[in-house]
């Protein structure tokens, strides 16, 4: 029975590893609003390496509207606002010599519904590793020598139930964040 409660324990694991992914991801889908964590996985050469935003710079939304990135030394402004410029994400960076300035943009109702399906396929993903990691599992469980097909059975439902969970819980993510971009 150990062997079952461990391929049990890892596939709830990694569920809510996914969960936390799609969680993550969908944070960096802006709403309209302000928001550092659109920031997040911009790289700046710095010193020659690629460096993340948020380790050579500290950034700031003073507003709902604004986002100030005020980096450690003033020679990376050029830089960041050509990572910005590069990672097309719809900003228009500009300095006023000490740091970058961001103004966030209104949502078009168009540029809106693009995000409610960008926020639809990040979630359909999630869905996609949960069901695999359901299949591997079973495939796992399947496996297990001297073990009864009834406990086989019980653990398959076990899964089942942590896929439903699993599943639920990203579309209340989506939901969630197609309301929050919906929302003028």
């Amino acid at each position: 029975m150990d062997e079952i409660e461990l391929y049990l324990e890892e596939a709830q694991d990694l569920m809510g590893k996914a969960i936390a992914h799609v969680s993550h991801e969908l944070t960096k889908i802006r709403a309209g609003k302000a928001n550092p964590s659109m920031l997040d996985g911009l790289l700046v050469s710095y010193y020659g390496a690629m460096s993340p935003l948020n380790q050579v710079s500290s950034i700031t939304t003073p507003d709902a509207r604004t986002i100030f990135i005020k980096p450690w030394e003033k020679g990376l402004i050029q830089e960041i606002e050509k990572a910005i410029m590069n990672a097309n994400l719809g900003l228009n960076p500009q300095n006023d010599g000490q740091q970058v300035i961001i103004n966030v943009p209104m949502l078009t109702e168009e540029r809106r519904k693009q995000l409610v399906k960008q926020v639809g396929q990040e979630c359909e993903h999630g869905k996609v590793s949960v069901r695999n990691i359901r299949k591997e599992t079973n495939e796992q469980l399947r496996k297990i020598k001297g073990v009864s097909e009834d406990d086989i059975k019980n653990a398959e439902e076990s899964v089942q139930k942590f896929t439903d969970d699993s599943i639920a819980k990203i579309d209340a993510l989506m939901k969630k964040k197609e309301v929050e971009i919906m929302t003028i």
